[in-house]
């Protein structure tokens, strides 16, 4: 094949269209690589689902200039990261596109330094960095590239050299990472890094890579309001301009409705406004740029999805504290729970269904005070709440808890006469005194930390860590409780999972209670799916 020794912005746009369509033919392999042999591997989704965001920002674009496309892909990347492995996903393209600032195209040696500013950016996203992952492939594949871009500047041997080191790196994590060969695998987010370039190469090969669209219907976890009285109207759109004034366009959609977000910069600006009159936003849009991506809904006709579980407010809770708070929660029963505590917004999700940066950043901007509290009730939420508090123009404060038993515990400590700082410590340390058991089926065999597990087999997790097997929930539980020593705790609260009957929670309440007489058991609906139970232990 003839030399490739320049790469514009168009072409660039077509190697994320094929990163993406190899990612989605290798994103259930991906989710299989989970180091716990549990149902709810996501690695591989949500990475899909953020270079999904990405590409769709620039699907349609015209641009040439590799700056632009590169910098509309990580804003792209940004706004729909979910998890964990999202987010680094949308750090490495944010490095990427300040790699590649101010070119019109890059070459092997721009792309070198351009891959190297992305392990740096992810590097420095991640608040405790650890080798064996998704970040040890990016590291090392930028210094594959900056190896060979000294012998040539043809881009189809670069990306020939860096898609075999990045296979090798991939293949070494287990040797960095304990976890990793005790289970059996390799690091599930480096593996997706890999099929990303795999699939430019192919691209760049003019071999093939085949994408159905599987995805296309992405995941809807955006914030939504009680709808009644004026704002009948969920508009979004994107204006596009050169020298757009943010800060004047905030201001003049804030006067059109309420749940505004409008986030971007000064060649491009996503906005979102409850108006009563869709024709007004967009027609300010019109007269300020170009517009794209335009979505119009009635929010009449989505209420009854809103009732039935997306997000819900809580005005009164913000009117007597000033602080809003938001939660994840996965399942309508654990929903309803943090409602009765008061909480300003649900946003439906956990594992499998990790919301996206841009759904936490919205439930955080329709808030109707400037403080917020925001809750991800889980390790994978996290990152991707981190990145909407750094977007968010309120007052937001990340209580890191990892477990809704954890969210749970933080709001029965929430105090309505205290600030948002105090709130928000009093609410971690009320989240770090509990511990959570969570029980499922396992999905392979695997032996991690002397824990031998046999596809099928029940497993219990104590804070995340694989703790015991079993042939029934109750047994595990049982044998958990006991090595735990359950009469040092006073109460223990079961969250019953979708796939539990009452008959059989409640002979569990009873085998609990035989435990210790003086032990407080309370059962509890969660609807949670995956897993059978999850315990609060207090």
């Amino acid at each position: 094949m003839a030399p490739i020794m320049f790469c514009d912005g168009q072409m660039f746009k077509h190697l994320l269209e094929a990163g993406l369509a190899w990612l989605e033919k290798h994103s259930a392999a991906i989710n299989a690589l989970n180091v716990f042999p549990v149902p709810d591997g996501d690695t591989g989704t949500n990475m899909l689902l953020t270079l999904q965001s990405a590409y769709k920002e620039v699907a349609t674009s015209p641009e040439e200039s590799i700056c632009e496309v590169a910098q509309a892909a990580a804003y792209g990347a940004l706004m729909g990261a979910r998890g964990n492995s999202g987010v680094i996903l949308s750090q490495i393209l944010r490095g990427f596109a300040h790699g590649v600032e101010g070119c019109q195209a890059f070459d092997a040696a721009r792309f070198a330094s351009a891959l190297r500013m992305a392990s740096e950016t992810a590097y420095k996203g991640v608040i405790q960095p650890v080798e064996g992952t998704i970040l040890t492939v990016v590291r090392e594949s930028a210094d594959a590239t900056e190896e060979i871009v000294g012998s040539t500047g043809d881009l189809l041997l670069v990306f020939e050299h860096v898609v075999r080191e990045a296979a090798a790196s991939v293949a070494r994590t287990p040797m960095l990472l304990p976890v990793l060969r005790d289970a059996g695998v390799v690091d599930s987010g480096g593996q997706g890094l890999y099929v990303i370039l795999e699939g430019m190469s192919r691209y760049l090969h003019g071999e093939t890579v085949r994408y159905n669209g599987a995805l296309e219907a992405e995941v809807s976890l955006l914030h939504a309001e009680a709808v009644g009285g004026e704002y009948d109207y969920d508009v979004q759109f994107i204006i596009h301009g050169d020298k757009l004034d943010l800060d004047e366009v905030r201001e003049a959609i804030t006067a059109m409705g309420e749940s505004v977000l409008v986030v971007g910069d000064s060649k491009a600006i996503k906005v979102h406004v409850h108006t009563p009159e869709p024709g007004t936003p967009l027609n300010y849009g019109v007269r300020v740029g170009t517009l794209s991506r335009i979505i119009v809904e009635n929010m009449q006709e989505q209420y009854q999805e809103f009732v039935l579980g997306q997000s819900r407010p809580a005005p009164a809770v913000e009117e007597i504290s000033g602080i809003a708070t938001v939660v994840v929660a996965s399942g309508e029963g654990l929903a309803r729970i943090f409602e009765s505590l008061g909480v300003s917004a649900v946003i439906q999700g956990g594992q499998t269904m990790n919301p996206s940066t841009e759904d936490l950043l919205k439930a955080v901007e329709a808030a109707s005070v400037d403080n917020v509290v925001l809750l991800p009730n889980n390790s994978n939420v996290i990152l991707a709440a981190e990145q909407a508090r750094a977007l968010a123009q309120k007052n937001v404060v990340v209580v890191p808890t990892r477990t809704m038993p954890q969210g749970i515990s933080a709001m029965l400590e929430f105090n309505y006469q205290a600030d948002l700082e105090t709130n928000a410590r009093l609410m971690a340390r009320a989240a770090g005194d509990v511990e959570t058991i969570e029980v499922t089926t396992a999905t392979r065999d695997v032996e991690i930390k002397g824990v031998a597990v046999k596809e099928g087999q029940i497993i219990g997790l104590l804070n995340d860590q694989l703790h015991t097997a079993g042939s029934s929930p109750t047994e595990v539980i049982l044998s958990m409780l006991d090595q735990l020593e359950v009469g040092d705790f006073e109460i223990v609260t079961i969250y019953r999972g979708d796939g539990v009957t009452q008959d059989e929670a409640e002979a569990l309440v009873t085998r609990i209670q035989d435990l210790d007489e003086d032990l407080e058991v309370e059962l509890v609906e969660g609807n949670q799916p995956h897993y059978h139970y999850i315990l609060s232990l207090e």
